[in-house]
């Protein structure tokens, strides 16, 4: 999620983003009611979200316990400035390559299996934004506020769940040995 702040509030865009050596890169659709907020105020915060899970106080041993919620997040925070044409074309190239390899054995998509003057017309039609980051922070809900009794149970209930979040956070809760992950 890429966050900017307009006139009346905030407005959110989903996009996904690129970083390396504090700099993450993101394009969205020109049409997009985030992109005249990010030219009047240059200035983002990005959204990660990785695992979550809700948990029950039913898996609890001790009493008078509440439902709660874990999850692992990761914020950064900076202005951005709006990429050349050239450089957005770059951009698009370098996600494609980011994202094809979790596809192998098919052979990657490059912009070369289009037309140019069909990658041209689809590249007017975004704007690619470069974020200088200046804050980076992750935070963590992993039950650490507990007894390790307690977060072995939870972890153990999480891990027998069927769905990504769930399972995600049983092993995020067994790697952190109960202090968090940040």
């Amino acid at each position: 999620m890429i966050v900017g702040s307009g006139p009346d509030g905030p407005v959110v865009a989903h996009a996904p983003v690129l970083l390396a050596a504090r700099t993450l890169r993101f394009h969205l659709s020109a049409a997009n009611a985030l992109c005249p907020v990010l030219r009047e105020r240059p200035r983002a915060l990005a959204v990660v979200t990785g695992p979550d899970a809700y948990v029950s106080p039913d898996w609890y041993a001790a009493a008078d316990q509440v439902p709660t919620w874990n999850y692992l997040s990761v914020e950064a925070e900076g202005p951005v400035r709006v990429l050349q044409r050239v450089e957005t074309a770059a951009l698009l190239d370098d996600l494609a390559a980011h994202f094809e390899v979790g596809l192998a054995p098919k052979p990657p998509w490059t912009r070369a299996k289009m037309t140019p003057a069909r990658f041209e017309a689809m590249l007017g039609a975004i704007v690619g934004y470069k974020m200088r980051v200046e804050r980076l922070a992750g935070t963590t809900k992993l039950s650490q506020n507990k007894p390790p009794d307690e977060i072995a149970r939870v972890a153990a209930r999480l891990a027998e769940r069927l769905d990504e979040g769930s399972r995600g956070i049983a092993a995020l809760m067994n790697a952190s040995d109960g202090r968090g992950l940040g």
